[in-house]
């Protein structure tokens, strides 16, 4: 292998959010695992390092869990919505065979018709403990087996205490019916109903939690069932539909109206709009023509068109947005982490609650103690399950991070998740980010005997070797007067200042002041007054040098994207500092600045140089997102707190940000922070709730308040608020598919 790689896996057999450290370390355990992270909520782990899927599943399954490779296709999402509506039923047969027992003796309790444990009742509970033991077989197998395997690997979890539970409850009245002279005759109390109906209620919890769980996965099942699983080729002449797997790189494709785009390639016959709300979160059709790209998974809304396939199979924009919301879905924030190591370390916390819980009643208890012992002790097993706790966060994530790109932003670690909802400053580039990044040729400024062709010439000359977005308008006008290109030799990009070479034999520069400067080229006053004139007009001037002497200004301007003021207004809304850093000249960029109504500019900044810009921000004690194309500011978008990258189609940025966004607007930026925030507000009151839970639940259960008001917890009772946590908190995350970043609600 001798490479890092990354690897998810399907995990069987994790029952609460204890299981998640001990999957986490037997993971970590593996030689050449770098980073391992499980998902509860999803029951899927996520590990990088140089090391195979076969040893991983090997190491799972010797700790008594089960393991699967992730293929991410539609035929396994299917499978697993499969297996998932399977669990369901099932869960729902059991908690109806062990309601069938328990409610009935439930009801005969309640109206004081129990039989007596000795005569005919005898049989009648003998009969009773064959039966409970059956529904803990049926019903509760997985329980006890769970238990079983967590005691062989030395650990304990939810299914400890709840196999303790019950089978404490079962063994108990099982003694008890046989041999009731054992106790006083006011202790001889069965809890086989308890035993019955606890197992029912869990049942029945698991299965609506397995029910709503399920709704949270939707983003990745409807991201993956926007891949078609055929395409049409042109063959030799003809047409045919064929396997997706099959299509090759370069092969030419037809669409027709209504069909999903099968690959990403580009148009080579044909006129069309085409909808890609399920990439960039826009409603609106983008017309597409020869020469523009197309995406898989976007649907030809009307026109047949041809076009060449240039990426496939995973390395489509659809299949990495996939893989990146996966991804994005196991990843943890800080306070994710926490909940997890809280708990690693809570099961073992509640048995020795439950010995000591034990211990006090037995020792100063009331009459019947063996009664009362035994049944405050098996309520604290039943009601201090941490289920709850290890949903709380990574529930909420998934359905944030799906919600997120529906939006048209891709979220890619749950760090940047919880980040985001805490920034004070926005720091915007300008090229691209603000503008509209296609910057055009507004002014041609000859001077000393030159004409415009000439200069225009000249610099379209050096500007062809180079990537620049300037250097694109430039070359793109004299494209558009039919002026050929000089001969070029020694090409030099300066970074930041311009370029550099010899054009037909002479020494040519072309950049800006810093350029000039930098090579000792003499700035005259009434070039320089030119230049500011043109700069406070918005645009900017790009000086063109041939042999250490100016010869003209090419005035390149960008115009400012038509929302890129309003958006900015919105963030001022909600309370953030927007600044603006560009390597422009500072005239054109506060002229820009005046435009869109940003805080601060800090201009004339070289690429390298933004990331100390960056820093700067952070060192007076602001928490700053930089926003740009993810590439020329690649550094500044790694120093700042949270990167987001401004993509467009095919041209995301993925690897060099923490956000991403699908479509052009900074309006995506606010709805990264609305959705940040939305989820760790939600992350935060399911973490309250289950805390809040356990530490009133507990105390209650021990008898806390038995001393006071003679209130003692049923362990019925216990197992039905136990089972409702859970749930209460799915519920609670899940009500986050239905926000709406408000930007959108305007």
């Amino acid at each position: 292998m001798g490479q890092s790689t990354v690897i998810n896996l399907s995990i069987g057999g994790m029952s609460c959010a204890g299981c998640v450290s001990v999957v986490e370390e037997i993971l970590q355990n593996v030689a050449g695992v770098s980073e391992a992270n499980v998902n509860f909520a999803e029951h899927t782990a996520k590990v990088v390092g140089d090391v195979s899927a076969a040893a991983l599943i090997a190491a799972v399954e010797a700790g008594g869990y089960e393991a699967a490779v992730l293929t991410g296709s539609e035929d396994e999402a299917e499978e697993k919505e499969a297996a998932e509506l399977a669990a369901y039923q099932s869960l729902l047969k059991k908690a109806a065979v062990a309601a069938a027992l328990g409610g009935p003796l439930f009801l005969l309790g309640l109206l004081g018709a129990m039989p007596p444990l000795h005569g005919w009742g005898t049989v009648f509970w003998l009969l009773i403990s064959a039966l409970t033991l059956a529904v803990l077989i049926y019903s509760g197998r997985h329980f006890f087996s769970g238990a079983w395997v967590s005691f062989q690997n030395h650990h304990a979890n939810m299914d400890t205490l709840i196999a303790l539970g019950t089978g404490s409850a079962w063994v108990y009245s099982t003694l008890i019916t046989f041999f009731p002279d054992w106790v006083p005759e006011q202790s001889r109390h069965v809890y086989f109903e308890a035993a019955a109906i606890i197992i029912a209620l869990i049942n029945l919890g698991s299965a609506l939690e397995v029910r709503a769980r399920s709704k949270t996965s939707q983003a990745i099942k409807r991201l993956i069932g926007l891949q078609p699983k055929t395409a049409r080729v042109v063959r030799e002449g003809r047409e045919l539909d064929i396997p997706i797997e099959q299509v090759g790189l370069g092969e030419t494709l037809r669409v027709r109206p209504g069909e999903k785009i099968a690959v990403d390639g580009v148009l080579l016959d044909g006129h069309s709009s085409v909808d890609e709300s399920m990439l960039t979160g826009e409603p609106l059709p983008v017309e597409k023509s020869v020469g523009d790209e197309v995406v898989a998974g976007s649907i030809n809304k009307s026109g047949s068109f041809l076009f060449q396939a240039t990426r496939i199979g995973s390395d489509t924009a659809l299949a990495h947005i996939i893989e990146l919301v996966r991804q994005a879905q196991n990843a943890k924030p800080a306070i994710g982490r926490l909940a997890d190591k809280i708990s690693a370390l809570f099961v073992p916390t509640v048995l020795i609650i439950a010995v000591l819980t034990f211990m006090v009643w037995y020792n100063v208890g009331p009459a019947p103690v063996s009664a009362y012992v035994f049944a405050v002790t098996m309520t604290v097993l039943i009601i201090a399950c941490p289920c709850a706790l290890g949903l709380a966060t990574p529930i909420s994530i998934m359905v944030g991070v799906g919600k997120a790109a529906e939006f048209g932003v891709l979220i890619r670690n749950g760090e940047a998740l919880q980040r985001a909802g805490q920034l004070t400053t926005i720091v915007l580039d300008k090229t691209g980010t603000i503008t509209e990044g296609s910057p055009t040729v507004t002014q041609l400024v000859p001077f000393a005997g030159w004409d415009e062709t000439r200069l225009l010439q000249y610099a379209a000359s050096l500007e062809a070797a180079s990537e620049h977005p300037l250097a694109e308008a430039i070359v793109s006008a004299a494209k558009q007067r039919d002026i050929a290109c000089l001969p070029l030799t020694g090409f030099e990009a300066k970074a930041g200042t311009g370029v550099g070479a010899l054009v037909a034999g002479q020494a040519v520069l072309l950049g800006n002041e810093a350029l000039l400067r930098e090579q000792g080229v003499d700035l005259s006053e009434s070039v320089a007054s030119q230049a500011l004139a043109l700069a406070d007009e918005g645009q900017t001037p790009v000086y063109l040098a041939v042999e250490q002497q100016v010869v003209g200004i090419i005035a390149v301007a960008d115009p400012v994207k038509v929302d890129a003021r309003e958006a900015i207004h919105h963030l001022h809304q909600m309370g953030l500092k927007v600044v603006m850093l560009t390597g422009d000249n500072p005239r054109t960029a506060q002229c820009v600045a005046a435009q869109v109504g940003v805080d601060e500019v800090i201009a004339q900044v070289l690429p390298a140089d933004k990331a100390d810009k960056v820093a700067a921000l952070q060192g007076r004690g602001e928490v700053v997102a930089m926003v740009g194309d993810g590439i020329n500011d690649a550094p500044a978008l790694a120093r700042a707190d949270v990167g987001f990258a401004i993509g467009s189609g095919t041209d995301v940025a993925i690897e060099s940000a923490d956000i991403t966004l699908m479509r052009g607007s900074l309006f995506g930026v606010s709805d990264a922070i609305d959705i940040s925030r939305a989820t760790v507000r939600n992350i935060k009151q399911n973490l309250f709730g289950a805390f809040a839970y356990n530490s009133i639940g507990i105390p209650v259960a021990a008898g806390a308040l038995y001393p006071l008001f003679g209130l003692l917890l049923n362990p019925m009772v216990a197992g039905a608020a136990m089972a409702m946590s859970s749930l209460t908190v799915v519920s609670n995350a899940n009500r986050l598919r239905f926000f709406t970043p408000r930007s959108r609600g305007e």
